[in-house]
C-alpha cells in the first residue's frame, strides 16, 4: 500500500516554488531596471516660430524705451521746470520733484543734465546706431565736457567695451584721459567771484549754487571763500560770474558779513538763512535782505 505523500514535502515544494517566483519577479525587476537605464527616450520637439518683421520691430521699439527711460525721466523734468507746472501746489521746483517723485535736488538734476548729453549723443553718433547709454551713470562723467568732447568719449568707450554700451567706469576712464589731454591753464584771478557747481564730486556735497571769493589761484584748482569757509575746488566744478571789478569787490564785502555772522554760532534758522544769501546770482542784497543781515549783525556784536 504505498505511503501518502508527505505535507513536509509539499510544504518544502511549495517553499520553494514561492522562492523560485520571487527570485524570478526579482531578476526581471532588474532586468526591466536596466533596461529603462538603457532605454532610448524619445522627445517631441517643439518648433519654436521665428519672430515677424513687425515682431522684430516692435521688439527693438520696446528695448530701445526701456533704454531711454532715464532721458525720458530727464525731459519731462526739464520741461516741468522751465515752464513753472509745478507752481500750483509748490513754491520750488526741488521740494515739488521730493513730495512727487522722491527725487533729492542732486538726483533731479542728474537726470536734467544727461539728457542734455543724451540728446547731443543721438545728433552726432548716428554710425553707432543704437548703441547709446541706457542709463544715467553711464552719461554722468560727460556733463562737464563740450558736446563734440563727449561725442569723442563716447565713441572711444564703446570701442573698448568691444561694440557694447559701456559701463561707467570705462566711461569715466576715457573722460579723465581726455581731461588731462586738453587741460587748460588757470586762467581765474584773486578776487573774481564764481559759482561752484558740485556734479558729481562727494567733497563738493551741499555746496552746489554758492558762489565763494577766489583768494588762492592754483595749477588746477582754486581756492574759494564761501559764507562758511574756505573750499579748494578743481578748475571743472567752477564757473565765473564775469562779475565786474566793483561788483567783485561789493560780494567781497558781503562775503565777509555773512561769515562773520555765521562764526558767531547763532540758531539753526539763522544759517539757513545765510545760506541763502551764500546762493545768490545776483551782485547784491535786496533791500529786505540788508536789513536782515544788519539786524544780525548788531545781534552779535559785543
Amino acid at each position: 500500500m504505498p505511503k501518502p505523500p508527505s505535507r513536509r514535502n509539499k510544504a518544502t515544494s511549495a517553499t520553494s516554488t514561492d522562492s523560485t517566483s520571487a527570485a524570478s519577479s526579482v531578476n526581471e525587476d532588474i532586468s526591466q531596471q536596466v533596461d529603462s537605464a538603457t532605454a532610448t527616450i524619445t522627445v517631441t520637439a517643439v518648433e519654436v516660430p521665428e519672430l515677424t518683421e513687425d515682431e522684430q520691430r516692435d521688439r527693438l521699439h520696446l528695448e530701445h524705451r526701456v533704454e531711454r527711460a532715464f532721458f525720458e525721466a530727464g525731459k519731462a523734468l526739464t520741461e516741468l521746470r522751465d515752464r513753472r507746472l509745478y507752481r500750483s501746489t509748490h513754491k520750488t521746483f526741488e521740494d515739488y520733484c521730493r513730495d512727487r517723485f522722491g527725487h533729492s535736488r542732486r538726483q533731479s538734476y542728474l537726470l536734467m543734465d544727461a539728457a542734455v548729453v543724451f540728446d547731443n549723443l543721438m545728433e552726432k553718433c548716428d554710425p553707432m546706431d543704437h548703441i547709446l547709454p541706457t542709463n544715467e551713470r553711464q552719461v554722468r562723467p560727460m556733463t562737464k565736457l563740450e558736446p563734440h568732447q563727449q561725442q569723442e568719449v563716447w565713441v572711444k568707450a564703446v570701442e573698448q567695451a568691444g561694440g557694447k554700451v559701456p559701463p561707467a567706469r570705462i566711461v569715466k576712464n576715457v573722460v579723465q584721459q581726455i581731461m588731462e589731454r586738453t587741460q587748460a591753464p588757470n586762467t581765474y584771478q584773486l578776487g573774481e567771484v564764481c559759482q561752484i557747481l558740485a556734479k558729481d564730486n562727494p567733497q563738493l556735497r551741499g555746496k552746489g549754487g554758492c558762489w565763494g571769493i577766489v583768494n588762492h589761484v592754483g595749477q588746477f584748482s582754486c581756492t574759494v571763500r564761501t559764507w562758511d569757509g574756505e573750499y579748494t575746488v578743481g578748475l571743472q566744478y567752477l564757473k565765473s560770474y564775469n562779475y565786474l571789478p566793483a561788483e567783485c569787490e561789493q560780494m567781497r564785502v558781503i562775503c565777509d558779513r555773512i561769515n562773520r555772522v555765521y562764526s558767531s554760532g547763532l540758531e539753526e534758522s539763522v544759517q539757513r538763512f545765510l545760506e541763502s544769501l551764500g546762493k545768490l546770482n545776483r551782485a547784491y542784497l535786496t533791500g529786505l535782505e540788508e536789513k536782515v543781515l544788519s539786524l544780525l549783525e548788531l545781534e552779535i556784536r559785543p
